[in-house]
């Protein structure tokens, strides 16, 4: 009787439920029962509408079945939701999704792996199915923060761990993909779920790291091994995440790699950094590219006050982004990214003269340390400056050259350039050296068409500013920077070095006919070259790098913009660096000396067989051959070897040692030169800067140079110490002596202002217009003040008398006046 009304109320229930029972097996093993599962789908597919109660009785008996740990009919279970979540596609799925998605859940709160893994399993499945219409309510909270916490997995059991965390990373991967095909995809780009998911991927992609440490590209991952790597399946899904960000959405899915990077203190060393980044950069779309360098940039000004291996980790990481980067499109980032780094070269410099001055008196191994450190990040802000200017297109890269330019600290710039006057001499020079090289690397390669392209006034007069001379060093980076403009043939390599050249025709050098472009420029800005190679070797510190520059320098200037003129220029030139060695008038070292003459006999040899004149050749070969008989230490071959004997003065030399002007002027006049300005020395231009700069002044050695007429040699100046006889007397009484005098005055001032270029007749008329608009300054303020007061008082200082005069309204004049 109890079996009669058993049976009758099975009956009594309805047709779903008695089709769902009719799946599960007496015995769980032998699986789900197929014919009654093929029944149970034909009815959800006739009777659509009763899909929500399916799902809602299937999910009853699965929560039971998790309970009670019949983990068996969890399985048949989950098998049929998915049989039936497959075969069902109409506007009737969704409550039943909704029944599925709650399934899903209960299996991936459960504490047992195999549960988890087989939630994970189903969801990805439901991930991949397209649905026809979007659903507005349903949201993937839950799966986001369970899944991300299923990538964190740390089960004592190594198998069972990596299990969990590969079913977190497929079951995030499904999230992306069906939230990112829905049209409610907004959501999953939101802070709260990117906080979640990236740093759970990139806590995976850590592991590999850690492990293998990746020396070397790794080989390309067989399917199998991505299933079974979580950290390559996390890479994977990583990219795939940044793959469809869009606009909107990419600062989202980029800030959390920060946070991570902080938190576990990744940027020292930064190898995961780099590789992060480098995922980032290849896998979003390349017009975004600006957008995380734009976070990078944003992070370093945080990160500003941290230690300096923290700050090069994160300049290192913006190279790598910006080397790829720079290869696309970088938006309007490129002076931004300029800006900000040599925002922080400033600082940087700071924080290391700042430890300096902390620590003076007391030189400690962690002062030391930290100053190595500083000097870390300005060598990666230079090589980030340099690779990014050195892949920027032409156009851009002028810009470039000139907005670094413009930060360089000298006498005369405007406001633009980078403050630096709590910096002292010491800092300010740093600036500049770091700036310079900066400037270096950026005009590496660069060809410009014209070399007025290249070297702009705005450009060239803070480039050969004075404020840029005070140091062998910065002397040097600035010749290398105008041997990368200047030479448009890959000249330089074949130059490297000063010697004397047996046959310059080896060297194969490369040339173009000079346009007319580049022979209005040197008419312009030649004498500005000329100036800053004369003023360059005269100074003291020059070694033999210096040497070396300068005479690459001046055949890059041949070999590029010489013209006939120019030659006579360059010989002139180099006949003025010649009596800087032989009259001493700054007092250079012997060693100083030597060198120059060296220069002039290289440069020489070199000019002599470049413009191929016999006569000329002949006179330089045997001034040389002369001096490596009698004088090697004029030759660079000799001079710049570890240990030359020096000779103790030059005044004793016999002229064959020397190149002559005569000679010179007989060689060339034979071959067409206009040979006429050959007599007329060589003076530097002087610009204002020159009395304003801190360094010994040119103005007075230019002066006097200016009024010792051309044709005046030294062996035709008076001695002052003249004893005065009868005879003296006699002279200086007859006025026909006198008459002859003032003539050849006259004759040698036509002569000068017949011969001498328009550029050396200027400079000298400026140079005297200056040195009297001073003496006439000096005469005026000493005249032109206040005169004493009856009232006034008279106080001495520094044996000088200064007056302290009262107003006028403030005297007191007498009762009568």
């Amino acid at each position: 009787m109890p079996g009669r009304v058993c049976c009758c109320c099975a009956a009594l229930r309805p047709r779903y439920k008695r089709l769902v029972d009719n799946i599960f097996p007496e015995d769980p093993k032998d699986g789900l029962v197929k014919a009654d599962m093929e029944k149970l789908t034909f009815y959800a597919v006739s009777a659509p509408e009763k899909l929500d109660r399916i799902g809602a009785y299937l999910a009853e008996r699965l929560s039971r079945d998790v309970v009670r740990h019949r983990y068996g009919y969890v399985l048949i279970a989950m098998e049929a939701l998915d049989q039936l979540l497959m075969a069902c596609h109409s506007q009737s799925i969704k409550p039943f999704v909704e029944s599925f998605l709650h399934m899903v859940a209960k299996l991936l709160e459960s504490g047992e792996p195999k549960l988890q893994v087989l939630g994970t399993n189903s969801f990805v499945k439901f991930a991949n199915i397209e649905e026809d219409t979007p659903s507005y309510h349903r949201r993937y909270d839950f799966f986001v923060s369970r899944f991300s916490a299923m990538c964190h997995s740390c089960d004592h059991d190594p198998e069972i761990q990596t299990e969990i965390r590969i079913a977190g990373i497929r079951g995030i991967q499904g999230v992306v993909r069906k939230t990112v095909n829905d049209e409610l995809r907004a959501t999953i780009w939101e802070p709260q779920h990117m906080d979640k998911i990236v740093p759970s991927l990139l806590f995976n992609m850590q592991k590999i790291e850690d492990i293998d440490s990746r020396i070397g590209p790794p080989s390309s991952p067989t399917g199998g091994e991505k299933e079974e790597n979580p950290a390559l399946l996390a890479e994977n899904c990583f990219r795939e995440l940044l793959g469809r960000a869009t606009y909107g959405n990419m600062n989202n899915a980029v800030r959390p790699v920060f946070a991570h990077l902080d938190h576990h203190r990744l940027w020292d060393p930064n190898e995961f950094a780099v590789s992060c980044f480098k995922i980032i950069m290849y896998s979003i779309q390349a017009q975004y590219s600006h957008h995380v360098i734009q976070e990078i940039l944003g992070h370093l000004d945080v990160r500003k006050r941290d230690s300096p291996r923290v700050r090069a980790g994160i300049i290192q990481v913006l190279l790598e982004a910006v080397a790829i980067a720079a290869k696309g499109s970088v938006g309007p980032t490129v002076l931004e990214v300029f800006n900000t780094l040599l925002k922080h070269l400033r600082i940087s410099v700071d924080f290391e003269l700042g430890d300096r001055r902390s620590s003076a008196g007391s030189a400690t191994f962690s002062t030391s340390s930290k100053e190595s450190d500083e000097r870390i990040v300005q060598n990666a802000i230079i090589q980030t400056i340099g690779f990014f200017g050195s892949n920027l297109p032409d156009y851009q890269r002028s810009e470039i050259m000139m907005f670094i330019m413009g930060k360089v600290p000298v006498l005369g710039t405007t406001s633009q350039s980078l403050d630096t006057s709590h910096l002292g001499d010491l800092g300010t020079r740093r600036i500049q050296i770091m700036l310079l090289r900066s400037l270096l690397m950026v005009t590496s390669g660069y060809k410009a068409t014209t070399i007025t392209n290249a070297l702009p006034p705005p450009f060239l007069d803070p480039l050969l500013s004075p404020s840029l001379m005070e140091d062998s060093e910065l002397r040097q980076l600035v010749l290398e920077v105008l041997h990368n403009l200047i030479d448009r043939h890959d000249n330089r390599a074949k130059l490297r070095g000063i010697r004397i050249i047996p046959d310059v025709s080896d060297l194969k050098i490369k040339r173009d006919k000079i346009s007319r472009q580049d022979v209005s420029f040197m008419k312009k800005h030649g004498q500005q070259l000329y100036r800053h190679i004369y003023l360059g070797c005269k100074e003291e510190d020059n070694v033999q790098k210096n040497f070396e520059l300068l005479f690459t320098s001046l055949a890059l200037t041949t070999i590029e913009l010489a013209n006939e003129e120019v030659v006579i220029d360059l010989i002139r030139l180099a006949i003025a660096l010649q009596d800087i060695a032989i009259i001493n008038e700054d007092n250079l070292p012997m060693f100083n000396r030597c060198g120059i003459m060296a220069l002039v006999a290289a440069y020489l040899n070199f000019l002599s067989q470049m413009i191929a004149v016999p006569a000329f050749c002949q006179h330089v070969s045997k001034v040389i051959e002369t001096r490596s008989l009698e004088a090697s230490y004029f030759l660079p071959e000799t001079i710049f070897k570890d240990k030359c004997n020096l000779p103790k003065s030059l005044e004793k030399h016999e002229k064959d040692l020397f190149f002559l002007t005569n000679k010179i002027a007989e060689s060339l006049g034979g071959s067409g030169y206009s040979v006429e300005r050959l007599s007329v020395p060589y003076v530097p231009q002087v610009t204002d800067e020159d009395r304003l700069s801190r360094r010994k002044s040119i103005v007075d050695t230019v002066s006097i140079q200016v009024d010792i007429l051309p044709g005046n040699n030294t062996d035709d100046k008076v001695d002052n110490t003249e004893e005065i006889t009868f005879e003296a007397l006699k002279k200086a009484i007859d006025n026909n002596g006198l008459e002859e005098q003032e003539k050849e005055k006259r004759r040698l001032v036509i002569e000068k202002f017949q011969k001498a270029p328009f550029e050396e007749i200027a400079a000298q008329c400026e140079t005297k217009a200056n040195l009297l608009h001073d003496r006439l300054a000096q005469i005026l303020e000493l005249t032109i003040r206040p005169p004493p007061s009856p009232s006034g008082t008279m106080t001495i200082t520094a044996g000088h008398a200064h007056y302290q005069s009262v107003p006028v309204y403030e005297m007191k004049f007498p009762d009568l006046f």
